[in-house]
């Protein structure tokens, strides 16, 4: 089980988290989040205990406690939400599936074939002919 710890003052290095949790038990990992543009600490990063009891009690122990300066925010880790992501619609490709090249209706087009004229606009995958043109025979 992952644990917050907010609040952290710049100066707070991994090894000070390291410190802080050891007495709760034996600590897994300490990870402080960087801007990944400017490299400096976010104020922000998690502890994870070997156990779900060293984990409860380093929240119990340290929410509040100052730790170079500044009161901790400590609590249990939430999961990653989905809302971050950038999304293009559904199925079939990054932009919802459709192929549309902004045409479809110029004319002179035969069926089956995709079109890449200018005028009217196509709203699914399948071409179809365009309005005035006729199939050469």
């Amino acid at each position: 089980m992952s644990i917050y710890v907010g609040n952290l003052s710049s100066e707070v290095t991994e090894e000070d988290l390291r410190e802080a949790f050891k007495s709760f038990g034996e600590i897994k990992s300490v990870n402080i989040i960087s801007d990944k543009f400017t490299k400096q600490p976010r104020g922000f990063g998690f502890v994870e205990m070997m156990t779900d009891d060293a984990t409860k009690a380093a929240i119990a122990g340290m929410n509040g406690k100052d730790l170079k300066g500044k009161p901790l925010t400590v609590n249990e880790a939430r999961p990653k939400s989905d809302s971050g992501k950038r999304s293009f619609g559904g199925g079939g490709g990054h932009f919802g599936g459709k192929r549309d090249f902004g045409g479809g209706g110029g004319g002179g087009n035969f069926s089956g074939r995709r079109s890449f004229g200018s005028g009217g606009s196509r709203s699914s995958g399948r071409s179809r002919t365009g309005g005035g043109g006729h199939r050469g025979g």
